[in-house]
């Protein structure tokens, strides 16, 4: 029997589409959303009878809610989310925009817990059903300018790992995608900055801002798409799912540095009990 997905983020070209073509080309229903329609026709057009494409600004709560409803008003349920919808922002901390870093971690944040919200009740019901939402190897360890976005997915990703363990009893599978560099948009349009307004940051932050997207990056997102399709049924998957050979190389070296920095201080972090 098919399931029915709903995947937001899915502009043409991005992981979020990865995942949506997989699903319904396996024969699985997909409601997808992006912020614009015409970012979503090329894969509504090649599935017409099994995907809905959806109109949702993740950072709108009436629209998220609407999505859900449409979705079961639709194809009578919602059996997989994917929360995938995100941007990035480049931006020394000193000189991130208020308003900007606001809107960054609605979209990325509390955009995805307000679409967990909407649809939980429909997974409690059925006592099944299966979340993931899409955080980034900058969870794992920020960078230079990336301190905002790294913090917004790092946020996500514990908020996911905190919500995994309340709905294990429940029957609700929860995962976290974690990709790596992959050739999409992101570094285009999904890549928002702020203004460069203190000089001390041109040779640090602001070095690379104006390298030309070559789409060299490791990541095939129809590969991923695959890959999360098949973890979603898997009878045995990881809580957080790395996409890309550049993800598994970060999170295996964050991982030994922070164990050989916290062996290599075990003695003065002990000294501080009673």
């Amino acid at each position: 029997m098919s399931k029915t997905w709903l995947i937001t983020g899915c502009s043409e070209g991005g992981i979020g589409a990865g995942i949506a073509r997989a699903v319904l080309a396996h024969g699985d229903n997909a409601v997808i959303t992006a912020r614009s329609l015409l970012k979503l026709e090329s894969i509504a057009k090649d599935y017409p009878d099994t995907c809905l494409p959806l109109t949702v600004d993740m950072a709108d709560k009436g629209q998220i809610r609407d999505a859900v409803a449409k979705a079961v008003d639709h194809f009578g349920t919602v059996d997989v989310l994917i929360n995938n919808a995100g941007h990035g922002y480049r931006s020394s901390i000193e000189e991130g925009e208020e308003e900007a870093v606001q809107e960054l971690f609605r979209t990325n944040v509390f955009g995805p817990v307000d679409m967990i919200k909407a649809a939980l009740p429909i997974l409690r019901e059925k006592g099944s059903g299966v979340i993931m939402n899409t955080t980034s190897i900058a969870a794992e360890r920020s960078a230079v300018g990336s301190g905002y976005y790294a913090a917004s997915k790092a946020a996500l990703d514990l908020l996911t790992d905190g919500l995994c363990k309340e709905l294990k009893p429940l029957g609700i599978r929860v995962m976290v995608i974690e990709p790596g560099s992959f050739r999409t948009h992101f570094y285009d349009e999904a890549l928002k900055s702020a203004p460069l307004t203190v000089d001390a940051y041109k040779d640090s932050t602001w070095k690379n801002a104006n390298t030309v997207n070559q789409r060299q990056q490791p990541g095939d997102p129809m590969k991923a798409g695959e890959l999360v399709y098949r973890m979603a049924y898997a009878k045995e998957a990881p809580f957080r799912l790395l996409l890309g050979s550049d993800a598994v190389k970060v999170v295996l070296s964050t991982a030994e540095a922070r164990i050989e920095e916290a062996n290599r201080f075990t003695e003065d972090s002990r000294s501080t009990d009673y």
